[in-house]
């Protein structure tokens, strides 16, 4: 598969600038990988290594990867390997976005980490969740501010509404009407 990869790669950045490439790879659950990180580092890292490598030297500089559950033990894997940007940061899998931002710095890209289930417990709860961190991580740099995964059907419109709104404050923005 890598080397297909590498080939369809090759191919596109011949007529293509890629922005940004992604993994999308779901190797973690609620407690961890689901590999132990020494199988990943045997198994997974050269190939990765490969793949980046080749993105990298057209000048693709961020490469992410989307994946579920708590990803603490492969975070330093995938930055040895030129995965800088992880997504959604599941808060009921104990990813903190905070502590993750004081850990690495900037050379790890931080997207989600905004808690689902805040947003059906009301304006408030929406309000605490996201004045703990977004505040913090936006001003700090290399966040991408979003809900730690779809937005589950027990979400109202309206609770949406304030969530998306109080994110505008955050950035200064005029609030939108709905």
């Amino acid at each position: 598969m890598l080397y297909l990869e590498m080939e369809v790669v090759k191919r596109v950045v011949k007529d293509i600038k890629i922005d940004q490439a992604t993994y999308w790879e779901d190797m973690c659950y609620k407690s961890g990988p689901m590999i132990s990180p020494a199988m990943f580092r045997k198994f997974m890292m050269p190939r990765y290594k490969k793949l980046n490598d080749l993105l990298n030297s057209h000048g693709v500089d961020i490469i992410w990867v989307d994946s579920d559950g708590n990803l603490e033990q492969l975070i330093p894997l995938w930055l040895e390997v030129g995965v800088n940007y992880v997504w959604p940061l599941e808060v009921a899998a104990g990813n903190d976005a905070v502590a993750l931002r004081k850990k690495y710095g900037k050379d790890l890209i931080l997207g989600g980490a905004i808690d689902k289930r805040a947003l059906a417990r009301g304006k408030e709860a929406i309000r605490e969740e996201v004045m703990s961190k977004v505040p913090f991580l936006v001003e700090s740099g290399g966040y991408i501010p979003s809900v730690d995964h779809w937005v589950p059907p027990d979400v109202s419109f309206e609770n949406y509404c304030f969530y998306v709104n109080t994110l505008r404050e955050i950035a200064g923005l005029e609030k939108l009407s709905f």
